[in-house]
């Protein structure tokens, strides 16, 4: 059975897409700790723990996760962009993205944001903008 992120990166699922390539998806997180909070997943191994990764898929997501996160920093106002590796929620290896400028940013634990759909679609297109510039 396909995960939630293989559904979304598949578009069998609705996102807010921010960039894409055969092998990996960005899309921003529906319950952001910041705006332009992205998820970044492998579209073609649906493995739990990123650590378990083949070599391969461990890297290029690191790579694409990098030129992405580049992309936010343009786009978002921010002093950099923080990255995290829990995989708790979703058993599909993602690492989140999140604007930062200060460290309490990064904590999970806050109210998330409540976006209306049209600021989500205005994010998303500023990120994906900046990632064709790349």
């Amino acid at each position: 059975m396909a995960t939630v992120f293989s559904r979304i990166a598949s578009g069998e699922i609705p996102s807010y897409k921010v960039a894409e390539t055969d092998d990996f998806y960005a899309f921003l997180d529906i319950n952001p700790l910041a705006e332009g909070h992205t998820l970044v997943i492998p579209r073609k191994v649906e493995e739990d723990y990123i650590f378990n990764l083949d070599e391969d898929t461990y890297s290029g997501l690191c790579a694409f996760a990098r030129k992405v996160a580049v992309a936010i920093g343009r786009a978002i106002p921010c002093k950099r962009v923080g990255v995290a590796v829990l995989g708790m929620e979703v058993p599909h290896t993602h690492i989140h993205l999140v604007p930062l400028n200060s460290e309490a940013d990064m904590d999970f634990r806050k109210k998330k944001l409540e976006l209306t759909p049209e600021r989500f679609a205005q994010i998303a297109a500023s990120i994906s903008e900046e990632y064709a510039k790349l």
